[in-house]
């Protein structure tokens, strides 16, 4: 499978849909990819996309967030790192619904609709990577809108590699959503994303 083919139908699923968190729409719920950690705590990529939710959760755009990456990475704990930093950052941890399987993007995509129930949700990434994950979660079939985070400094370099290397995994995306394959880790349905939407809003540490 060439890029072109994958690429257009990303850019079509995305389009409209890609919004900085000023004019990002509101949803029930807003859902964090993970990305590396080192020492426990998030680095440049993830931390944008953690105050970036910091902040949609602060304006009132979403209520719960989902945070999913994998809690055995390479880096190490992703997940810990993601709700560590955002109750630190003032988050109710009753708001905090952890899934410790995405290992990917499809995964994600995928398990958010199918375990966690969820059918609106805004999405936090890195510019490079909105227009994939959006197409994903819609194939997925989730209302879904993406939230431009920033990456909290870093090398430049690093940001057009990993660009470069996005571009390269569309045709992947597509194959995902034509064979329909299952998550790496399926799991029962679980109501935590709806419960914790349920509750009354904590208060914010300031």
């Amino acid at each position: 499978m060439g890029v072109v083919g994958p690429t257009l139908w990303i850019r079509v699923a995305a389009a409209g849909r890609m919004h900085g968190p000023t004019r990002s729409p509101a949803a029930p719920v807003v859902v964090v990819l993970g990305a590396r950690v080192r020492d426990g705590r998030p680095m440049k990529f993830l931390q944008g996309r953690l105050d970036t939710t910091v902040r949609l959760v602060r304006d009132g755009k979403a209520s719960v967030v989902l945070v999913s990456g994998d809690a055995h990475g390479r880096s190490g704990d992703e997940i810990a790192a993601m709700v560590g930093y955002l109750v630190a950052a003032g988050v109710p941890r009753d708001r905090i619904v952890a899934d410790p399987y995405g290992l990917d993007t499809y995964d994600t995509c995928i398990r958010a609709a199918r375990t966690f129930g969820v059918r609106r949700a805004l999405l936090v990434t890195q510019p490079f990577h909105l227009p994939r994950t959006v197409a994903l979660a819609r194939a997925a079939g989730i209302d879904a809108h993406g939230v431009r985070a920033g990456r909290a400094g870093g090398r430049r370099s690093t940001l057009v590699k990993n660009s470069v290397r996005e571009i390269l995994a569309y045709p992947k995306a597509a194959r995902d959503v034509l064979s329909r394959r299952d998550p790496g880790v399926s799991s029962v349905p679980d109501d935590s994303v709806s419960d914790a939407a349920a509750r009354e809003p904590g208060a914010w540490r300031r």
